[in-house]
């Protein structure tokens, strides 16, 4: 079986791929072993790249000629419809009754290596065809832990065992290696890992390297400060389980600590004063979940220092929950500053948003503002935005000389990839999803558990199709189906139908099923988008989804119900519901 491609590339403007790709012809000549006519070099077009497969060919001679042209490309990479993909998505939950797939016996398995076991990475493993690749994970955590209720678990809602599931039980054909991945070297397909051995008492770094075919990219992101002085030596963070186990030790300590005799009441003040900088869903989850400790657990253990409790939560755009309607954020701002009444103590109102306040600095006993102010706190978390880990910053690095160096012009210091989550300049061996990448032609996705996903299912199930997905000529060329008589899933026929196109592998197209936020004492808010909508997200004027507002008892309906469904397995669900 034999492939020939000729492509042509023109222009860097990657928003849309059919620039990237301006015009591909691809000839199959399907014959039979014997009659596979031997080229020159000379004899080729100097664009074209002849790929053989170890696919058998055909039982009879057919010649096909299909041409890929930029009108084909932006077809086929144009969001489909929302109904039609409604119903892909719908038919992709039903069994599969699709025939059994051939899988060559006479040829090793491809090694694909996952990094992370986060959002993008257990979507993954969860879809992807092991009997067809050999998997390993690597990361420094064997778990999967499920972030939204990190903030519960920070006050003892849930327990942090209710939240994790172990990568082996996620999917137990897969290996998993206990280390950290430092550089990715795309020229020879190598990784080089760093892992900490413990013997006893003492603990030695390990250095070792691995290959693999195929490399999943899916580490996800980390905290930044934007270079504040202070916020790494004194604040906390809410990522890591370790980050809500130190939250919650600190919680306690701060009202063991206005418990000492001869403590002034400023002193007091200052020791349960919890200041939260970022107004995003993660701060505000964690501001209404200690609002409730200290309504429920406060009243029972330190009844005496409520009085004295403060919660200031610092964002410095002019508004809290900017993904959400501003009725929304209107409620959320009422059940957070609600007025809390308890037996045998004063009326409290203890939390405060402070919004339009840039933090210039953080000391081991304020946080100081750029208009001059500071506040005294006892406990900060520091909630503010995400940046780029140094691996993901090491492989943009490496690819500086590739296509990638234009793409960063949209990309900003995440790794472009094209619709079908190739790396671009990875020459197809590079995947990438979740917060560390970018989609080249989409609208800059949002950095959310659910965009991880839905990509990282969607990449799962892709892979395990046969489809042609290596670089051809250095060029990223839409996938095709290897053989033209596979059979095909009944959502991958409706997602044909809506392309115009049953050769080219559809792309990833994400679906806004909404978010959501506990605002505190049962109450949460639920945004849930039913249609998209005209124009494109970030162009206000021409861009109106229809979105479905939930808020209150039936938003904490919504919210737990949701946060039940989307738990790695049912143990984890019963855990939860127990913790509840």
């Amino acid at each position: 079986y034999r492939t020939q491609i000729t492509a042509t590339a023109t222009g860097n403007n990657y928003r849309s791929y059919s620039t990237y790709l301006k015009e591909s012809t691809v000839e199959e000549d399907n014959a039979e072993d014997t009659a596979v006519e031997e080229k020159t070099q000379e004899q080729q077009p100097a664009a074209a790249v002849v790929v053989e497969s170890s696919i058998p060919p055909p039982t009879t001679k057919r010649t096909t000629t299909t041409k890929i042209t930029a009108d084909r490309i932006e077809k086929a990479t144009k969001e489909r419809p929302y109904p039609l993909f409604l119903a892909e998505k719908a038919a992709s939950i039903l069994p599969s009754f699709k025939s059994e797939e051939y899988y060559p016996t006479n040829t090793q398995k491809e090694r694909i290596i996952v990094l992370g076991t986060g959002w993008g990475a257990a979507s993954f493993l969860k879809s992807i065809d092991c009997n067809k690749y050999d998997v390993t994970v690597i990361s420094p955590r064997n778990y999967f832990v499920f972030t939204p209720m990190l903030a519960g678990a920070s006050v003892g809602t849930v327990e942090f065992r209710s939240i994790t599931e172990p990568v082996r039980e996620i999917n137990s054909k897969v290996r998993y290696l206990e280390a950290a991945a430092t550089e990715v070297d795309p020229k020879t397909n190598t990784l080089s890992c760093v892992s900490i051995v413990c013997e006893g008492n003492s603990c030695e770094t390990e250095e070792f390297e691995i290959n693999y075919d195929r490399l999943v990219f899916s580490v996800g992101a980390q905290t930044t400060t934007f270079g504040t002085p202070g916020v790494e030596e004194y604040c906390n963070y809410l990522k890591q389980v370790g980050d809500a186990q130190q939250i919650k030790n600190a919680i306690v300590n701060c009202f063991e600590s206005a418990g000492l005799p001869d403590l002034t009441e400023e002193e007091k003040i200052k020791e349960l004063s919890f200041v939260i900088i970022g107004a995003g869903p993660t701060g505000i989850e964690f501001a209404a979940e200690l609002l409730d400790f200290i309504e429920e657990n406060g009243a029972r253990f330190y009844k005496e220092l409520l009085p004295y409790v403060r919660i200031k939560i610092v964002e410095a755009a002019p508004s809290i929950l900017r993904p959400f309607e501003d009725g929304m954020k209107e409620e959320a701002i009422r059940k957070l500053t609600r007025k809390i009444e308890l037996e045998g103590v004063p009326t409290l109102q203890p939390l405060e948003i402070l919004t339009n306040k840039l933090v210039s600095e953080v000391s081991g006993n304020y946080v100081y503002f750029k208009d001059g102010e500071k506040i005294p706190y006892g406990m900060s978390l520091w909630a503010a935005g995400i940046g780029q880990l140094p691996i993901t910053t090491h492989l943009l690095d490496t690819l500086g000389e590739t296509e990638q160096k234009d793409a960063q012009d949209f990309a900003r210091g995440r790794l472009a990839v094209d619709p079908w989550l190739r790396v671009i300049g990875g020459d197809g061996k590079i995947f990438a999803l979740g917060d560390c990448s970018c989609v080249s032609s989409a609208p800059m996705l949002p950095a959310t558990a659910q965009v991880a996903a839905q990509q990282g299912e969607f990449l799962g199930d892709f892979l395990s199709k046969d489809y042609c997905i290596d670089a051809m000529d250095d060029k990223l060329l839409p996938p095709l189906g290897m053989n033209a008589d596979q059979s095909k899933t009944l959502a991958d026929k409706i997602a044909s139908f809506a392309m115009g196109d049953d050769e080219i592998a559809p792309p990833f197209q994400y679906l806004d099923l909404g978010i959501l936020a506990y605002t505190g004492k049962g109450s949460a808010l639920a945004q849930v988008q039913i249609s998209p909508g005209g124009g494109m997200p970030g162009a206000t004027e021409n861009w109106d989804p229809v979105r479905l507002q939930i808020k209150g008892k039936l938003g904490f309906g919504l919210w737990r119900s949701i946060y039940l469904l989307k738990m790695t397995s049912p143990k984890n669900a019963v855990l939860v519901t127990l913790d509840w």
